[in-house]
């Protein structure tokens, strides 16, 4: 196993140190994007083998529903890879220039981060999605897929590379590790240093945790989506109904999905009360806090201290009564997970105030959270969401991909 993965390491920086132009990156991409469709059958064949697995093993729904591929889903697999194409090219650019009165000309130049580790369960979209991203940026991948995707992830990774190879581009700028054994993920975060520049985990909590604490790589990622909701005094009773109902129950199991609804005290007689209603009537477990339980007549489940702290990833929400703004700010600077957090309300000073103070990656007004996603945000699809107080912050993307140095010139100057 240490061989191979030092192998596949070497490899990689190798692919790292032969530039690519911007005309061969997309011909490569169009041309993964034709054999995806030329070989859909066959694709779709092997995630069956994982499928069936799957089931055999008696693997959770949610897993085997994010695991299991079909035609709407391989569509969305081209049109992620369409859209990459079509956006710019984000190394060698340059992103500020200026003079120095010493004659000193400086530019400051985007540039590939270097070869990037991606350990990351379930989902074989991973793999097409990440492959195209990293390549079209000048970053080699080794993709490390979780077992119960194997035979698809093995199937898209292998398509890449035959991409890269018609095009006489080095075919390990995708390398997707086929070994099963376990171990294979403490070793590449712990002794490929040497070959490795960033590790990007997505997965569950567990998997994530297990990376941040153990890995000796810069980490691109975050931990959970405790995502908020907060409705103001000011909101608009529609547009706060329609955003809570969709940042909640569209899709319950993203990490953008909305796990705690804060309510001022003052609305939720007024209208809170009727969109916990409408959540409920939609199947969604409500868990409140005194006031709220006081006013609230439906079903309801008592809170807790830590249910402020959960990540449900499902029909189920916590929901608490702050007494203004500024309560709402500071209890999702305590509870919250800096990924992505909301305001509702009418008033553009107070909904400036929430913009500015809460530490969140990706702080929203009168938008549903579970618009945070790379593909929504225009960056062609994303390889995680990052949580990180440094850079890169929220849906990383084509555009965050890169890093950057600083280019000198003059006329033969000297410091004195």
């Amino acid at each position: 196993m240490r061989k191979i993965l030092i192998n596949i390491g070497e490899k990689s920086k190798q692919a790292f140190a032969q530039p690519i132009d911007t005309y061969k990156k997309n011909k490569v991409l169009s041309d993964y994007l034709k054999m995806i469709r030329k070989n859909k059958h066959l694709i779709l064949k092997e995630n069956k083998k994982d499928v069936d697995r799957a089931i055999k093993i008696e693997l959770r729904d949610n897993l085997i529903n994010r695991l299991i591929l079909n035609e709407k889903k391989i569509l969305g697999i081209i049109n992620s890879i369409q859209k990459i194409i079509k956006l710019k090219d984000p190394v060698h650019n340059v992103i500020e220039r200026w003079k120095r009165p010493n004659g000193l000309v400086f530019s400051k130049i985007s540039i590939p981060i270097g070869v990037i580790g991606v350990i990351y369960e379930s989902r074989p979209n991973v793999t097409s999605d990440v492959a195209s991203l990293c390549f079209k940026s000048g970053n080699p991948v080794i993709l490390k897929g979780g077992t119960e995707a194997f035979y698809s992830n093995k199937i898209l990774s292998n398509l890449f590379r035959k991409a890269l190879k018609i095009n006489k581009v080095n075919q390990n700028f995708v390398q997707f590790i086929d070994i099963k054994n376990r171990k294979v993920v403490d070793f590449l975060l712990t002794k490929m240093t040497n070959f490795i520049d960033v590790i990007i985990p997505r997965g569950g909590r567990n998997l994530v945790k297990k990376v941040q604490n153990i890995s000796k790589i810069p980490t691109i990622g975050h931990l959970e989506g405790v995502c908020h909701s907060y409705v103001d005094k000011d909101a608009d009773p529609k547009i706060a109904t329609k955003v809570i109902v969709n940042a909640k129950l569209r899709n319950t199991a993203i990490c953008g999905a909305t796990e705690t609804i804060l309510l001022n005290e003052r609305i939720i007689k007024k209208f809170g009360a009727h969109i916990l209603k409408l959540l409920e009537e939609k199947g969604c477990q409500i868990i409140g806090d005194n006031k709220i339980r006081k006013i609230y007549v439906g079903k309801i489940k008592k809170a807790s201290i830590k249910d402020w702290s959960k990540e449900y990833l499902s029909a189920t929400v916590s929901v608490k009564s702050v007494k203004n703004l500024q309560e709402a700010i500071s209890h999702i600077n305590k509870y919250g997970t800096m990924h992505t957090d909301c305001i509702i309300t009418k008033n553009k000073k107070t909904a400036k105030k929430f913009l500015m103070e809460v530490k969140s990656s990706i702080a929203m007004h009168n938008t549903s959270t579970q618009f945070a996603d790379g593909g929504e945000f225009g960056f062609g699809g994303e390889v995680g969401i990052s949580t990180n107080v440094l850079p890169p912050r929220g849906p990383v993307g084509l555009g965050q991909l890169i890093s950057y140095k600083y280019q000198v010139t003059s006329n033969g100057k000297i410091r004195k």
